[in-house]
């Protein structure tokens, strides 16, 4: 059978065809260090929210009066873009403290030699303060312990800390 449908003949693909590829930054050779963004970045969102509003306030003091388009809902956009402004300004904290530090300081609180840590960005608080989670366990293999420790990415101080016996280690045991 021959045929000259088009549509059927371009649907089969040779089998060196190549379809999908990654990018080359996510190839798995790519080992390039990963540089956590700064929360300072939220304050740029918090200068434009409070330009709106004052373009909000200007709008209304100009025209509220003379134009059916402006009434009490640009005055109140105008509050909620401030509220929303200074939020942002206030929570756009300045990070001191990358990872590397925060696994320092977990090394240093903990209390024992620590091994395999993760660490991870979090927040805290009202105003969202930038914290670092890190959880590590002890050098041994496999490890005795395990801690978590809450560092502060602005200063650096420890927040919380907290180191218990490894609870993988009695499965473990039960299971031999």
């Amino acid at each position: 059978m021959n045929s000259t449908d088009p549509v059927a003949e371009s649907s089969v693909a040779p089998a060196d065809d190549i379809r999908d590829e990654l990018p080359e930054d996510l190839q798995p050779e790519f080992a390039g260090a990963y540089q956590f963004p700064d929360n300072s970045r939220r304050r740029i969102p918090g200068y434009i929210y409070l330009t709106l509003a004052a373009g909000c306030f200007a709008w209304y003091a100009t025209s509220a009066d003379s134009s059916a388009i402006v009434n009490g809902g640009t005055l109140w956009a105008g509050i909620l873009l401030t509220a929303v402004g200074l939020f942002s300004i206030s929570s756009g904290w300045r990070m001191h403290v990358d990872e590397r530090d925060a696994l320092v300081a977990a090394q240093q609180a903990i209390g024992f030699p620590v091994g395999h840590a993760s660490a991870q960005q979090v927040w805290h608080g009202i105003r969202s303060r930038p914290t670092w989670r890190v959880f590590c366990y002890s050098a041994e293999e496999p490890p005795l312990q395990r801690g978590l420790v809450l560092v502060d990415a602005v200063d650096g101080r420890v927040l919380q800390h907290l180191a218990e016996p490894n609870p993988e280690l009695d499965t473990v045991d039960g299971a031999a």
